[in-house]
């Protein structure tokens, strides 16, 4: 990887799965090249895998496995823009649906525990609206909700 600035990623022996599926799910990612233990070393075996080079839509990232000590917090999230709502029903479908989990506002997590903001173009634009009332109207719509519905959004901005 050529990046001077990579976001790590630590993960409990669970970064190569991780990188494969994001690369399945999301455009612009891959997997890159897989760094192995030279040698056995105190927690593992020469041959297991160290580290993990990938992009996540275009995002240098590299998936370290370095145990269970440092999970994932929402302090650190993707936030993935959505085009319309069958992207966002995929994206967010294919994260809860492989042992993730739903939460609110458009969050949810991966089974390893990292964040993803799934947030449709449209909310973005409606809370920023102009009109205060409108804004309000949306943001709260999107309050009561987990994953985004773009439909419930539009009607809060018509009101």
């Amino acid at each position: 990887m050529v990046s001077k600035n990579t976001i790590c990623l630590w993960y409990d022996n669970a970064a190569l799965e991780a990188a494969t599926f994001y690369a399945d799910t999301f455009p612009d990612s891959t997997v890159g090249t897989i760094y192995r233990a030279p040698a056995d070393y105190p927690s593992g075996k020469k041959g297991d895998v160290l580290t993990v080079e990938f992009t996540v839509m275009g995002i240098p990232c590299l998936g370290l496995n370095g145990g269970p000590i440092f999970p994932h917090s929402e302090a650190f999230s993707f936030q993935v823009a959505t085009d319309d709502q069958a992207e966002t029903d995929r994206l967010w479908n294919a994260i809860v649906n492989n042992g993730g989990q739903e939460s609110e506002c458009g969050w949810c997590k991966d089974k390893w525990g990292l964040s993803w903001q799934i947030t449709p173009r449209v909310l973005t634009e409606a809370i920023a609206h102009p009109d205060p009332a409108v804004a309000k109207r949306a943001f709260e719509a999107m309050m009561t909700m987990g994953k985004i519905d773009i439909g419930r959004i539009e009607a809060a901005v018509k009101g």
